[in-house]
């Protein structure tokens, strides 16, 4: 496993000096609790922060006429779930989360894939400073702002109908917990996006914004926005 990750991370022009902090950043919580070694809930909650601020000094700097709202319309893309995912998925980092037997699958769910995003930028900014995370973020995830910027298809469903709900009808949608299942490190959560008193769809998700992402796309369909 060591030598795997070595060679992914070489692949990305990372030069790794503590190991360990790697090792650490594709534990999942489910294989770390069954092996009684640290897990990468840590750095995750470090590297979210880094990323976050790598990617505002990204959008500021490269595009100045942009205005506020849009940078973070941006910003919420790039670092989404969903936008993280792929991310892992293209540089196929799956294959080296290191999961219990119960999470057998995990490599493929986006939540745990993005997760594990977060923790590797946490540890590369612990190994080897914030500059060399830079540069990793504009190896992976910085062309694909600038793509979403030029394609203008960062607007995620939930803000188009709110747009589309206050501009037509006046009314700024909410969302409602329904329901949720599963375990802690597996939860699915049922969203309902109501106009008012009106419930206009439901989604689901392994978070509740991402239920709430998916609640605003189903509505955006069924009122043929």
């Amino acid at each position: 496993m060591t030598e795997n990750i070595i060679h992914f991370l070489l692949n990305l022009n990372i030069q790794p000096r503590n190991l360990s902090l790697y090792q650490t950043a594709f534990t999942h919580k489910s294989f770390g609790n069954e092996k009684k070694i640290e897990n990468n809930e840590r750095l995750e909650f470090l590297g979210d922060a880094v990323l976050e601020l790598l990617v505002t000094e990204f959008l500021y700097k490269t595009f100045p006429d942009l205005q506020e709202g849009v940078m973070t319309a941006l910003r919420s893309a790039a670092v989404r779930k969903e936008s993280l995912a792929d991310l892992a998925k293209r540089i196929k980092l799956g294959k080296l989360i290191k999961l219990s037997k119960g999470e057998r699958n995990g490599h493929k769910k986006d939540y745990i894939l993005a997760n594990t995003v977060e923790a590797l930028i946490g540890a590369i900014y612990l190994d080897l400073g914030i500059q060399e995370t830079k540069q990793f973020l504009e190896i992976v995830l910085f062309p694909e702002i600038i793509k979403a910027e030029n394609n203008k298809n960062y607007i995620g469903p939930k803000s188009l109908f709110q747009e589309w709900s206050q501009a037509e009808k006046q009314i700024t949608p909410h969302y409602k917990l329904i329901a949720s299942s599963g375990p802690d490190h597996a939860k699915l959560f049922l969203m309902a996006v109501f106009l008012g008193k009106e419930k206009i769809a439901e989604g689901t998700g392994n978070s509740k914004q991402e239920a709430e992402q998916s609640a605003a796309k189903n509505a955006l369909q069924i009122l043929k926005v």
